[in-house]
């Protein structure tokens, strides 16, 4: 796995304190872009949080992700959760060292005690003291939430006295984009009562044996039902104890609301939404819990045209951290087709600058660290279409296609808009895990999508009709 170090450096160490005016919770940053551009330790919001216990037991369950591996747990995961400020909200979110689970908690304008939030994205600090003290937390006494340093620390602290370096996977910063791809297509198919959802949660299998197949649920009258069969209206829970950490907030729960795709009788990546006083705890799983986001392809047809690219530099321009991004209305703005603009924040939410949310239907923007080429270069199928295109594999004729690969060719036909190939890929996942290298190709190959590091000698062997 290709990965890097970044390092996160706080001016010191985030802390829950206690005062005669009630607690004070100090969440320290690290780094970030805001509308006034890029700050060392951003300050996102200064006040009052209206539940202040269930506002903790949403970070520690973000936090939990963070630092969860749910598949081969020889490693915790270590990234720093991730926070943005919508204006009207606050969002924390992880994603767990595996790469199989996206976490967010919503802290919605109702759960701020109307104080002003900023804009702005940034790492905040959640060390081991803080989650102690997290966790001891009771009763319903008043409690100041800090995003940022005071303005005592802004004027004496020179440098960082806190330093991280963790690593980042490559394949963590290509989940964040799939994830959000995946949550695009899903409904709400199923809501329980909080009584109902806690029930629901505390009656799930904790492991499931190996070699067993996915789980799905049914909404049955007021309950959720298990089923082995992908019913109509089912919903796929792949690997149940990957929802563990939803257990910090279940006594809290006022309802839970599940997202999934049209069931296909393949297993399918669902979201689990439990709402709260003034905000909601989110848990986005993967297809299976062996498998993380990162290979699930929904990214590659936006990556594989020369039209994305363009558009989403434009409608990157346009982007000013919205909660809820309208795309008619982003793209009356840039004079963009609906599609064309939802294509661009597919392109933008590989490098981190948007996400969706299931509860809005609504795409959000934020800004993480993180190179905009990055994911594209390490895309292993993206690289190899490239370099198919550049070796002139591809040759075009009418809907169909042939793609030389190796000692083999393959061929590849276009119908409505889609394409297929007799790849074993494509016998393996049909289009389900994102189209494979061969068709990639062809698609580039098609929109005249040729590496940019190519010289017009190599660019002309795209041959069209066999000839060259």
């Amino acid at each position: 796995m290709t990965r890097s170090v970044q390092a996160l450096a706080y001016s010191r160490p985030s802390a829950l304190e206690s005062s005669g005016a009630g607690r004070l919770l100090g969440l320290e940053t690290s780094g970030g872009l805001t509308p006034a551009g890029a700050e060392a330790h951003p300050r996102f919001f200064s006040g009052f949080l209206t539940s202040p216990q269930i506002a903790a037991r949403g970070l520690l369950a973000v936090a939990d992700v963070a630092a969860a591996r749910y598949y081969q747990r020889i490693r915790p995961g270590s990234l720093d959760p991730v926070v943005t400020g919508n204006g009207d909200r606050l969002r924390f979110e992880s994603f767990s060292g595996c790469g199989g689970v996206y976490a967010r908690l919503d802290v919605l304008s109702e759960g701020l005690d109307g104080a002003e939030t900023g804009h702005g994205t940034t790492n905040v600090d959640v060390n081991n003291p803080l989650r102690e003290a997290l966790s001891r937390m009771t009763g319903s006494d008043p409690l100041h939430l800090r995003v940022g340093p005071d303005e005592l620390a802004v004027t004496t602290l020179e440098g960082a006295v806190v330093e991280k370096r963790v690593p980042l996977p490559d394949r963590w910063l290509r989940g964040f984009a799939e994830a959000q791809v995946a949550s695009a297509g899903f409904d709400l198919r199923a809501e329980l009562t909080g009584p109902e959802a806690v029930r629901f949660l505390r009656s799930l299998p904790r492991s499931q044996g190996r070699g067993a197949g996915p789980l799905w649920v049914v909404q049955n009258g007021r309950i959720l039902r298990p089923t082995t069969l992908p019913v109509p209206g089912a919903v796929c829970l792949p690997g149940p104890d990957r929802l563990v950490a939803l257990e910090r907030v279940l006594r809290h729960a006022t309802a839970l609301r599940v997202y999934g795709p049209v069931p296909d009788g393949v297993a399918t990546a669902s979201a689990w939404e439990v709402a709260l006083p003034g905000m909601r705890l989110t848990l986005t799983l993967s297809p299976d819990a062996s498998r993380g986001f990162s290979g699930e392809g929904g990214v590659l047809e936006a990556l594989a045209t020369e039209e994305a690219a363009q558009d989403a530099e434009l409608v990157s321009v346009l982007l000013a951290w919205e909660p809820r991004i309208d795309l008619a209305e982003l793209g009356a703005q840039a004079g963009l087709s609906v599609d064309r603009v939802r294509a661009a924040l597919t392109r933008l939410g590989t490098a981190g600058r948007a996400g969706y949310d299931v509860a809005d239907a609504a795409y959000f923007h934020r800004e993480l660290p993180y190179d905009a080429d990055r994911a594209e270069r390490h895309n292993p199928r993206l690289v190899a279409a490239r370099a198919l295109v550049a070796e002139g594999a591809v040759s075009l004729d009418g809907e169909l296609a042939t793609v030389a690969s190796g000692e083999r060719r393959y061929q590849v036909r276009e119908s409505g808009g889609l394409l297929s190939c007799t790849c074993q890929w494509w016998a393996d996942y049909r289009g389900r895990r994102g189209p494979c290298k061969h068709a990639l190709a062809v698609r580039m190959a098609r929109r005249g999508a040729v590496p940019s590091a190519m010289t017009g000698a190599a660019a002309g062997v795209v041959s069209v009709g066999g000839a060259r």
